[in-house]
């Protein structure tokens, strides 16, 4: 089944998604916007056109495990996506996934802007490719 997965940002949001055999996660876009109502929208429109049967969305936990403000804030954005749409929406354990995001950036020596631009969704494809790891563990 597709599956889109978010990293959710204040001001940039990566967006990835699975094809249906759940093997290949691919980055999406990253949306910029700092309303989270006007983001949930944008977030939904996508899914939607993707098609995609499940969100999974990226918790911020602290390296403790715990949840600060961050964490706090996807917990909201999730209610928001759920109102606005018919498609669960799973939360996930996100630690690391930007600097893991930045570090396959550097080996493909993307700097600068463009660096900027992608590593959101990158992060994405992280969580997401951890998401659909653990699924097939499952089973």
């Amino acid at each position: 089944m597709v599956i889109l997965s978010v990293d959710y940002g204040r001001a940039r949001t990566g967006v990835a998604v699975c094809d249906e055999s759940e093997v290949v996660a691919s980055p999406v876009a990253t949306v910029k916007e700092y309303n989270m109502d006007v983001l949930a929208k944008k977030i939904t429109d996508i899914a939607k056109e993707k098609s995609a049967r499940e969100i999974v969305l990226g918790l911020p936990r602290n390296m403790d495990g715990s949840e600060g403000e961050s964490a706090a804030n996807v917990r909201v954005f999730r209610e928001k996506i759920i109102e606005l749409c018919d498609i669960p929406v799973t939360l996930r354990d996100e630690r690391c996934t930007t600097i893991t995001a930045h570090e396959y950036l550097n080996m493909n020596n993307k700097r600068g802007k463009k660096r900027k631009e992608i590593v959101d969704s990158v992060a994405a494809v992280i969580i997401l490719e951890d998401y659909l790891s653990y699924r097939r563990n499952r089973k």
